[in-house]
């Protein structure tokens, strides 16, 4: 059995306005809503659940309604019952992993991530012609071949920030390179600056490893109160907690879009350096501009050296199947992730490192096409928003794969649980907070291409439409958070 368990305080925090959700029988609809928690991952799996009796008390229920909506969840094969052991979230068929999408799901919006390059096989065939050079060695490769770390520092040379291959090590994608950072960079107890809303894996690896996490707010995009607000908060978190660590997405923030301009770069690494704290620069998105109208050096540039460590990945440029990432950072630190690092895999693989060298150096033509492709995103998205639910806020972001769209009402996850009746998958505010904040606003990719947008904005009207008897809609639409 798990040793994690949730109190029926924390539980009932994760649950938000679950009654005005309501429509049918009140075991139902608890049950739905802690379904949505454990699908979207704001319930890990392996984490006991608070004993019916006493989240019969906290919520204000019978002890057989809470005892019916466990007996339901346990049905579906999200819950696992013991005698005098409690109730264990899982999930069907395979309790590490998330479960397949139903057969019924028609459109995925819950991953932000375009489409493949359209000559990406052709490169991939090229690569394996490279792949017979690399052949009389063992094949486990800890911090990167040389070409490939090579061509990586030249693209910061580019961006005008000097790098050598010492300061380059390459992982299999950016998750990675977050964990891996995790388990140097944080003691446990050591306290971590993130961002909220955020990117969620990379709060869930500083868990893991141990921190205890600050979180400062981070505005949309257009929003009266931005990027010079988080800029204050980040310096007044750094030194009145003295966090081992922060991170951080400085442009094109997912899920918000927002970018700090070259003032608010140097604030920050001002205000890390003065505690100490290392800064984890996220750059999956940086070079995704539309037409933001300025072109910043990477964060590692406005501070001093070892201040900011960059993360980058072709996650969201060449395509998320290829699982190449990397860091940048000082040599000193690049030593102490390679020593760690063989507890949890053993290198990056040598064929997939072979095709981005590859595309290095055609990593120019390969962002005017996302750029296109994200322009045409993000207009014909804002259309039929507008089109669809005027009453809807939806900030006119300059780049990055998401818009961080306020829905005027607490009621994102339930607008997940509709939305997925209609064929669409997507993910719910709160997924990008912690503690169950964020149900005003839902994350819409800008990445997808146009008919699949198109065809989701669709389904989520549809959805939307069937949760018109709610009371949080039928008192009408609160202005959003902005």
């Amino acid at each position: 059995m798990s040793d994690v368990t949730l109190s029926a305080r924390a539980l009932e925090n994760l649950l938000g306005d679950w009654r005005g959700a309501a429509r049918g029988a009140a075991y139902l609809a608890l049950a739905e809503r802690v379904r949505l928690l454990i699908l979207d991952g704001r319930v890990s799996v392996e984490t006991r659940l608070p004993a019916e009796r006493e989240l019969a008390e906290r919520l204000g229920l019978s002890r057989t309604t809470v005892t019916a909506a466990y007996r339901h969840l346990r049905e579906q094969g999200l819950l696992r019952s013991l005698r005098g052991s409690g109730s264990v979230a899982r999930l069907p068929g395979a309790p590490a992993a998330m479960p397949a999408p139903p057969a019924s799901l028609e459109i995925d919006l819950s991953k932000a991530a375009p489409p493949a390059l359209p000559w990406l096989a052709e490169v991939a065939r090229e690569a394996a012609d490279d792949l017979s050079a690399h052949l009389g060695d063992s094949g486990f490769d800890p911090v990167g071949t040389p070409a490939l770390r090579q061509a990586i520092a030249d693209r910061y040379a580019l961006r005008g920030l000097p790098t050598s291959p010492e300061q380059i090590m390459v992982t299999i994608g950016a998750q990675h390179a977050i964990a891996l950072l995790s388990r140097v960079l944080v003691g446990r107890g050591d306290r971590a600056v993130i961002e909220a809303p955020t990117y969620p894996h990379a709060y869930e690896a500083l868990r893991v490893a141990g921190a205890r996490l600050v979180t400062v707010p981070v505005s949309p995009h257009d929003a009266i109160a931005g990027a010079d607000d988080e800029v204050e908060s980040l310096e007044r978190a750094f030194a009145r907690t003295n966090p081992s660590t922060a991170y951080l997405m400085p442009d094109f923030q997912n899920p918000t879009g927002r970018s700090l301009d070259e003032a608010g770069r140097e604030r920050v690494l001002d205000a890390a350096a003065r505690q100490g704290t290392v800064v984890i620069a996220d750059e999956t998105t940086a070079e995704l501009d539309i037409d933001r109208g300025f072109d910043p050096l990477p964060i590692a540039a406005y501070g001093p050296p070892g201040t900011a460590v960059l993360i980058g990945s072709v996650g969201k440029t060449v395509w998320g199947g290829v699982r190449i990432g990397w860091i940048r950072a000082e040599p000193t630190l690049i030593r102490k992730l390679v020593a760690v690092r063989a507890p949890g895999d053993l290198g990056t693989p040598i064929l997939e490192q072979l095709l981005v060298t590859r595309l290095m150096p055609r990593m120019d033509e390969i962002l005017a096409l996302r750029r296109a492709e994200l322009r045409a995103g993000r207009d014909r998205l804002e259309e039929l928003v507008a089109e669809a639910f005027p009453e809807w806020h939806v900030p006119h972001v300059d780049g990055g794969i998401a818009t961080w769209i306020g829905i005027g009402a607490p009621v994102s996850s339930q607008l997940a649980l509709a939305a997925r009746s209609q064929g669409l998958l997507i993910a719910a505010g709160p997924r990008f907070g912690i503690d169950g904040a964020f149900e005003r606003f839902l994350r819409l990719p800008i990445c997808q291409p146009v008919a699949e947008t198109e065809a989701a904005v669709q389904a989520l009207r549809v959805a939307w439409e069937s949760m018109a008897g709610m009371p949080a809609v039928d008192a009408g639409l609160l202005p959003a958070v902005v």
